[in-house]
Protein backbone atom coordinates (compact mmCIF):
# COMPACT_ATOMS: atom_id res chain seq x y z
CA UNK A 1 0.00 0.00 0.00
CA UNK A 2 1.08 3.59 -0.53
CA UNK A 3 -0.07 4.77 2.88
CA UNK A 4 -3.73 5.04 1.97
CA UNK A 5 -6.77 3.12 0.86
CA UNK A 6 -6.73 0.14 -1.44
CA UNK A 7 -8.82 1.82 -4.15
CA UNK A 8 -6.46 4.80 -4.27
CA UNK A 9 -3.20 3.27 -3.20
CA UNK A 10 -2.73 -0.16 -4.76
CA UNK A 11 0.60 0.50 -6.40
CA UNK A 12 4.10 -0.84 -6.57
CA UNK A 13 6.04 2.28 -7.31
CA UNK A 14 9.68 2.56 -8.25
CA UNK A 15 11.79 4.58 -5.85
CA UNK A 16 11.31 8.30 -6.31
CA UNK A 17 14.07 9.97 -8.29
CA UNK A 18 14.73 13.53 -9.37
CA UNK A 19 13.09 13.02 -12.77
CA UNK A 20 9.94 11.60 -11.23
CA UNK A 21 9.85 14.32 -8.58
CA UNK A 22 10.18 16.93 -11.31
CA UNK A 23 7.25 15.40 -13.16
CA UNK A 24 5.13 15.52 -9.98
CA UNK A 25 5.98 19.20 -9.51
CA UNK A 26 5.09 19.92 -13.14
CA UNK A 27 1.69 18.25 -12.76
CA UNK A 28 0.89 20.10 -9.54
CA UNK A 29 2.03 23.39 -11.10
CA UNK A 30 -0.61 22.93 -13.81
CA UNK A 31 -3.28 22.46 -11.15
CA UNK A 32 -2.15 25.58 -9.33
CA UNK A 33 -2.17 27.63 -12.53
CA UNK A 34 -5.70 26.54 -13.43
CA UNK A 35 -6.97 27.14 -9.87
CA UNK A 36 -5.45 30.64 -9.87
CA UNK A 37 -6.82 31.33 -13.35
CA UNK A 38 -10.34 30.31 -12.37
CA UNK A 39 -10.55 31.79 -8.87
CA UNK A 40 -7.73 34.30 -8.39
CA UNK A 41 -4.29 34.04 -6.84
CA UNK A 42 -5.21 34.69 -3.19
CA UNK A 43 -5.28 31.40 -1.28
CA UNK A 44 -7.40 32.99 1.47
CA UNK A 45 -10.11 33.80 -1.05
CA UNK A 46 -9.77 30.78 -3.33
CA UNK A 47 -10.48 27.45 -1.55
CA UNK A 48 -9.55 25.39 -4.62
CA UNK A 49 -6.19 27.12 -4.89
CA UNK A 50 -5.54 26.58 -1.19
CA UNK A 51 -6.29 22.88 -1.59
CA UNK A 52 -3.81 22.52 -4.45
CA UNK A 53 -1.13 24.64 -2.76
CA UNK A 54 -1.45 22.44 0.33
CA UNK A 55 -0.92 19.43 -1.92
CA UNK A 56 2.16 21.08 -3.40
CA UNK A 57 3.61 21.76 0.03
CA UNK A 58 2.93 18.18 1.10
CA UNK A 59 4.99 17.08 -1.91
CA UNK A 60 7.80 19.45 -0.82
CA UNK A 61 7.40 21.58 -3.91
CA UNK A 62 9.59 24.71 -3.64
CA UNK A 63 7.79 27.97 -2.86
CA UNK A 64 9.29 29.60 -5.95
CA UNK A 65 7.61 26.98 -8.13
CA UNK A 66 4.29 27.56 -6.37
CA UNK A 67 4.50 31.35 -6.76
CA UNK A 68 5.44 31.04 -10.44
CA UNK A 69 2.48 28.74 -11.12
CA UNK A 70 0.09 31.17 -9.39
CA UNK A 71 1.43 34.10 -11.43
CA UNK A 72 0.94 32.12 -14.64
CA UNK A 73 -2.66 31.59 -13.67
CA UNK A 74 -3.30 35.25 -12.85
CA UNK A 75 -1.66 36.38 -16.09
CA UNK A 76 1.37 38.04 -14.52
CA UNK A 77 3.67 35.77 -16.51
CA UNK A 78 1.68 35.69 -19.74
CA UNK A 79 -1.41 33.71 -20.70
CA UNK A 80 -1.70 29.94 -20.59
CA UNK A 81 -4.39 27.61 -21.91
CA UNK A 82 -5.06 24.31 -20.19
CA UNK A 83 -8.00 22.03 -20.87
CA UNK A 84 -9.49 19.75 -18.23
CA UNK A 85 -10.60 16.44 -19.71
CA UNK A 86 -11.79 13.08 -18.40
CA UNK A 87 -11.10 9.78 -20.16
CA UNK A 88 -12.77 6.52 -19.23
CA UNK A 89 -11.94 2.94 -20.05
CA UNK A 90 -10.54 -0.35 -18.85
CA UNK A 91 -7.16 -1.68 -17.86
CA UNK A 92 -6.41 -5.38 -18.40
CA UNK A 93 -8.69 -7.76 -16.43
CA UNK A 94 -11.57 -5.31 -17.00
CA UNK A 95 -10.47 -2.97 -14.22
CA UNK A 96 -12.34 0.31 -14.69
CA UNK A 97 -10.36 3.54 -14.96
CA UNK A 98 -11.31 7.21 -14.85
CA UNK A 99 -8.40 9.38 -16.00
CA UNK A 100 -8.27 13.09 -15.16
CA UNK A 101 -6.34 15.11 -17.73
CA UNK A 102 -4.92 18.63 -17.79
CA UNK A 103 -3.40 19.46 -21.15
CA UNK A 104 -2.49 22.34 -23.45
CA UNK A 105 -2.99 20.14 -26.52
CA UNK A 106 -6.12 17.97 -26.58
CA UNK A 107 -5.30 16.24 -29.88
CA UNK A 108 -1.81 15.23 -28.77
CA UNK A 109 -3.07 13.85 -25.46
CA UNK A 110 -5.90 11.90 -27.11
CA UNK A 111 -3.52 10.33 -29.62
CA UNK A 112 -0.92 9.37 -27.02
CA UNK A 113 -3.43 7.86 -24.60
CA UNK A 114 -5.13 5.90 -27.36
CA UNK A 115 -1.78 4.42 -28.39
CA UNK A 116 -0.91 3.62 -24.77
CA UNK A 117 -4.21 1.83 -24.12
CA UNK A 118 -4.00 -0.12 -27.39
CA UNK A 119 -0.37 -1.16 -26.87
CA UNK A 120 -0.77 -2.26 -23.24
CA UNK A 121 -4.04 -4.19 -23.48
CA UNK A 122 -6.46 -1.54 -22.25
CA UNK A 123 -9.65 -0.22 -23.82
CA UNK A 124 -10.80 3.38 -24.02
CA UNK A 125 -14.53 3.82 -23.49
CA UNK A 126 -17.11 6.48 -24.22
CA UNK A 127 -18.03 9.20 -21.68
CA UNK A 128 -20.05 7.69 -18.86
CA UNK A 129 -19.01 4.12 -19.62
CA UNK A 130 -17.38 3.59 -16.22
CA UNK A 131 -17.77 6.88 -14.30
CA UNK A 132 -21.22 5.78 -13.10
CA UNK A 133 -19.39 3.35 -10.82
CA UNK A 134 -17.48 6.11 -9.01
CA UNK A 135 -18.45 8.84 -6.57
CA UNK A 136 -16.36 11.86 -5.61
CA UNK A 137 -15.43 12.08 -1.94
CA UNK A 138 -12.91 13.82 0.25
CA UNK A 139 -10.74 11.20 1.94
CA UNK A 140 -8.34 11.77 4.81
CA UNK A 141 -6.46 8.97 6.54
CA UNK A 142 -4.39 8.91 9.70
CA UNK A 143 -2.35 6.19 11.41
CA UNK A 144 -4.63 4.18 13.69
CA UNK A 145 -2.47 4.91 16.74
CA UNK A 146 -2.52 8.71 16.29
CA UNK A 147 -5.97 9.25 17.85
CA UNK A 148 -8.90 7.12 18.96
CA UNK A 149 -11.73 6.55 16.51
CA UNK A 150 -14.19 8.18 18.91
CA UNK A 151 -12.06 11.29 19.44
CA UNK A 152 -11.47 11.64 15.72
CA UNK A 153 -15.19 11.37 15.06
CA UNK A 154 -15.92 14.13 17.58
CA UNK A 155 -13.28 16.30 15.92
CA UNK A 156 -14.27 15.93 12.28
CA UNK A 157 -18.05 15.53 12.33
CA UNK A 158 -18.37 19.06 13.65
CA UNK A 159 -16.28 20.24 10.68
CA UNK A 160 -18.57 18.55 8.17
CA UNK A 161 -17.24 15.00 7.80
CA UNK A 162 -19.74 12.28 6.95
CA UNK A 163 -18.12 9.18 8.42
CA UNK A 164 -15.08 7.79 10.22
CA UNK A 165 -14.03 4.16 10.01
CA UNK A 166 -11.03 1.86 10.32
CA UNK A 167 -9.64 0.78 6.94
CA UNK A 168 -6.51 -1.35 6.49
CA UNK A 169 -4.91 -0.21 9.74
CA UNK A 170 -5.75 3.46 9.19
CA UNK A 171 -8.46 5.76 10.46
CA UNK A 172 -10.36 6.95 7.43
CA UNK A 173 -12.42 10.13 7.27
CA UNK A 174 -14.93 10.58 4.45
CA UNK A 175 -16.54 13.90 3.58
CA UNK A 176 -18.24 15.85 0.86
CA UNK A 177 -15.68 17.59 -1.39
CA UNK A 178 -17.06 20.97 -0.33
CA UNK A 179 -16.22 20.21 3.31
CA UNK A 180 -12.75 18.83 2.61
CA UNK A 181 -10.76 21.96 3.49
CA UNK A 182 -12.63 22.52 6.75
CA UNK A 183 -12.16 18.91 7.81
CA UNK A 184 -8.47 19.12 6.94
CA UNK A 185 -8.11 22.30 9.00
CA UNK A 186 -9.82 20.66 11.99
CA UNK A 187 -7.39 17.75 11.83
CA UNK A 188 -4.40 20.07 11.44
CA UNK A 189 -5.52 22.21 14.38
CA UNK A 190 -5.37 19.07 16.55
CA UNK A 191 -1.69 18.63 15.54
CA UNK A 192 -2.49 15.46 13.60
CA UNK A 193 -0.65 14.58 10.37
CA UNK A 194 -2.63 12.62 7.76
CA UNK A 195 -0.93 9.86 5.81
CA UNK A 196 -3.26 10.64 2.91
CA UNK A 197 -5.57 13.54 2.11
CA UNK A 198 -7.24 14.06 -1.25
CA UNK A 199 -10.50 14.62 -3.05
CA UNK A 200 -10.80 11.48 -5.14
CA UNK A 201 -13.19 9.10 -6.84
CA UNK A 202 -14.26 6.02 -4.90
CA UNK A 203 -15.59 2.95 -6.72
CA UNK A 204 -18.99 1.62 -5.75
CA UNK A 205 -18.01 -1.87 -6.90
CA UNK A 206 -14.51 -3.34 -7.22
CA UNK A 207 -12.83 -5.96 -9.41
CA UNK A 208 -10.71 -8.47 -7.52
CA UNK A 209 -7.60 -9.76 -9.27
CA UNK A 210 -6.05 -12.63 -7.34
CA UNK A 211 -3.41 -13.94 -9.77
CA UNK A 212 0.04 -12.37 -9.37
CA UNK A 213 0.87 -12.21 -13.09
CA UNK A 214 -2.44 -10.55 -13.95
CA UNK A 215 -2.20 -8.20 -10.98
CA UNK A 216 1.27 -6.99 -11.99
CA UNK A 217 0.04 -6.40 -15.54
CA UNK A 218 -2.80 -4.22 -14.25
CA UNK A 219 -0.53 -2.34 -11.85
CA UNK A 220 2.03 -1.68 -14.57
CA UNK A 221 -0.71 -0.43 -16.87
CA UNK A 222 -2.09 1.98 -14.26
CA UNK A 223 1.42 3.23 -13.50
CA UNK A 224 2.15 3.92 -17.18
CA UNK A 225 -1.07 5.90 -17.53
CA UNK A 226 -0.27 7.86 -14.36
CA UNK A 227 3.20 8.66 -15.65
CA UNK A 228 1.87 10.43 -18.74
CA UNK A 229 2.71 14.13 -18.49
CA UNK A 230 -0.91 15.27 -18.93
CA UNK A 231 -2.49 12.79 -16.51
CA UNK A 232 -3.32 14.25 -13.12
CA UNK A 233 -5.07 11.31 -11.52
CA UNK A 234 -6.17 7.76 -12.28
CA UNK A 235 -9.10 6.40 -10.32
CA UNK A 236 -9.69 2.66 -10.52
CA UNK A 237 -11.73 -0.12 -8.98
CA UNK A 238 -8.94 -2.69 -8.59
CA UNK A 239 -8.97 -4.74 -5.41
CA UNK A 240 -6.05 -7.01 -4.52
CA UNK A 241 -5.94 -9.50 -1.64
CA UNK A 242 -3.52 -8.13 1.02
CA UNK A 243 -1.27 -11.19 0.86
CA UNK A 244 -0.92 -10.85 -2.92
CA UNK A 245 -0.04 -7.16 -2.62
CA UNK A 246 2.58 -8.07 -0.01
CA UNK A 247 4.09 -10.57 -2.47
CA UNK A 248 4.23 -7.98 -5.22
CA UNK A 249 5.80 -5.35 -2.98
CA UNK A 250 8.33 -7.77 -1.45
Amino acid sequence: MAGHSKWAGIKHKKAANDAKRGKVFSKIAKLITVAARDGGGDVTQNPHLKLVVDKAKSANMPNDNIDRAIKKGTGELGTVSFYELVYEGYAPSQVALVVDILTDNKNRTASELRKLFDKKGGTLGSPGSVSWNFETRGVIELPADSISEEDLMDLVLEAGAEDVKVEDGHLQVLCDPQSFSKVQEAISSANLTPSFAEVTRLPKDTVTVDEKKKAIKVLNFIEEVEDHDDVQKVSHNLDLPPDLLDQINA
